[in-house]
């Protein structure tokens, strides 16, 4: 697919978005399929951070969720009332990036070194580390009642309620948006195509003067802080940072599903897969469920019955079905299709 029609597919995507609270105005019973979307959204951003390591530059992360969890409890430190900070919603956002950035750095400086399991290894243990701190660290954290209640944003004097959700849709939709340009941007820069390369290659990537360390650990600082941002935006949704285990190996898990079966290193692939994923979770499901509870088909008290309760089997049922058949991914990125396919001719990368 030429770089052009790849752009278009990412702006459609964005203004269909943009288009469903307005087109539910006009049908009957004004269906709030939106209201369903705002978590998805926020997923598609986790998944971009987790894409800059995963997919750009072949480094596999387990703990995303770790940097979720930075995000969210730093935003709600900086605005909730119990503490002295009381920051406004866009200030505390933008300083929760500068957090999640430093603590990539941090973490990415001990390990840059680390290649394949080793660092999967290292990242889960990471992210076991921060639930279990956030869990025992009550004089801050609040321990597993998690901070409550945040206030809700504003923009210019409008305060966001939670019974309107169009406002928070658009909020997100909006971030949303300025991820997707600006990883849009790194791929297509000098700065992406060196992550590329050490993906392909990290040898011959130094060979021609591409320094390894300094391209991951850029990788590893940027995909936190999107990931926190992803926190942030998830913590004033819910109004509290909520429980440290909210934020378990799970998430992750859900994360690296997205840029899997959407497509690895590839922009449109994330937002695809992040629709697949949690849109299966949150509409599907819930839509099955409710169809089933209203037709006395399931059981509240027996497990097996409630669809729910096999969604992680799906999801690693998903997995090994795009390894075996489709391990590029639903919407690959030009560089694995051309991996995939090398008789194929394609067309060259741009500039």
């Amino acid at each position: 697919m030429a770089a052009p029609r790849r752009i278009l597919f990412h702006w459609s995507f964005l203004l269909v978005a943009a288009l469903i609270p307005l087109i539910e105005l006009v049908l009957p019973g004004h269906p709030h399929v939106g209201d369903l979307l705002r978590p998805i959204f926020i997923m598609a951003m986790l998944g971009l951070g987790l894409n800059i390591l995963t997919g750009f530059t072949g480094q596999l992360n387990l703990g995303v969720a770790a940097f979720m969890a930075v995000g969210a409890y730093t935003y709600a430190i900086l605005t909730c009332d119990i503490y002295p900070f009381r920051l406004g919603f866009w200030s505390a956002t933008a300083l929760t990036v500068l957090v999640g950035l430093t603590v990539g750095l941090f973490l990415g400086l001990p390990t840059i070194r680390l290649r394949g399991d080793y660092l999967a290894i290292v990242t889960l243990g990471f992210g076991e580390i921060v639930e279990d701190v956030l869990k025992n660290l009550d004089s801050i954290t609040k321990g597993t009642q998690g901070i409550n209640p945040l206030p809700s944003p504003s923009w210019f004097g409008y305060h966001f309620r939670a019974e309107t959700y169009q406002p928070w849709y658009y909020l997100f939709l909006g971030f949303l948006a300025v991820l997707v340009l600006l990883n849009r941007n790194l791929q297509r820069s000098r700065v992406g195509r060196a992550w590329i390369s050490i993906r392909e290659d990290e040898l011959a990537s130094s060979c021609m003067g591409v320094n390894p360390m300094k391209m991951k650990l850029l990788a590893f600082a940027l995909g936190a802080a999107q990931c926190s941002l992803a926190g942030a935006l998830w913590a004033s949704y819910l109004g509290s940072s909520g429980e440290p285990g909210n934020y378990d190996f799970q998430v992750s898990i859900i994360a690296l599903c997205i840029v899997i079966v959407g497509g690895m290193g590839n922009v449109g692939g994330v937002l695809l897969g992040a629709l697949v994923i949690m849109g299966f979770n949150s509409i599907v499901l819930e839509t099955v469920t409710n169809f089933l509870k209203a037709h006395q088909l399931i059981s509240s008290s027996n497990v097996f019955t409630a669809p729910g309760n096999w969604k992680y089997m799906l999801y690693g049922l998903a997995l090994i079905l795009m390894m075996r058949f489709r391990p590029e991914g639903l919407l690959p990125s030009r560089q694995f299709k051309a991996e995939a396919h090398p008789d194929e001719p394609h067309s060259p990368p741009t500039a």
